[in-house]
């Protein structure tokens, strides 16, 4: 339950993530919590993801929202909630739930969907669910043209991890994916 400063209790962003996955919902993790995942030594506090825009799909997912009492994460003090309606027609939705943070995004750097960004996951066991996570490669790719200053500041510890993954696993293809 939000506090009255608007800060969820207790944020946990683990407990997002396995809530979306026991709900069902079709996401890709994005964002710092993406490279955190493939062992980036960053710091996030909040859930990005990339949901499938099919009404199945926002169903799941709004359940969840609703589950969780989101609400958008707004300058005043009103308490708006998302709409199922609003999940199928895309956009950005920046929300405070219970467990914490959770950006609910159609899309993302140069208008990228789901489907687009489908191919450039990788699958990794989390609390008995697989969860489809952005590659390093990709997220490199994208934070190259970001404006973000925090955003630019990562960038090279995404590209050191990247590499000592690619060491570790004998990888002599340095070669970056292109979305």
């Amino acid at each position: 339950m939000p506090t009255n400063s608007g800060k969820p209790t207790n944020p946990d962003l683990s407990q997002i993530l396995e809530g979306l996955l026991k709900e069902g919902v079709d996401f890709i993790l994005v964002g710092g919590l993406a490279a955190v995942i493939q062992g980036a030594p960053i710091t996030t506090m909040d859930v990005d993801i990339v949901y499938n825009k099919s009404s199945e799909n926002v169903a799941k997912l709004f359940m969840f929202l609703d589950s969780e009492e989101a609400f958008y994460r707004r300058l005043d003090d009103k308490l708006i909630k998302p709409k199922e309606k609003d999940l199928l027609g895309g956009g950005h939705h920046l929300l405070k739930t219970r467990l914490g943070p959770l950006d609910v995004l159609a899309v993302i750097e140069g208008e990228r969907t789901y489907w687009d960004l489908l191919d450039h996951t990788v699958e990794i066991g989390f609390r008995g669910y697989l969860l489809r996570v952005l590659d390093l490669n990709t997220l490199i790719h994208l934070k190259r043209s970001s404006t973000d200053l925090k955003d630019k500041q990562r960038l090279p510890l995404l590209k050191e991890t990247l590499r000592q993954l690619k060491e570790k696993d004998g990888s002599e293809d340095d070669k970056e994916d292109t979305v």
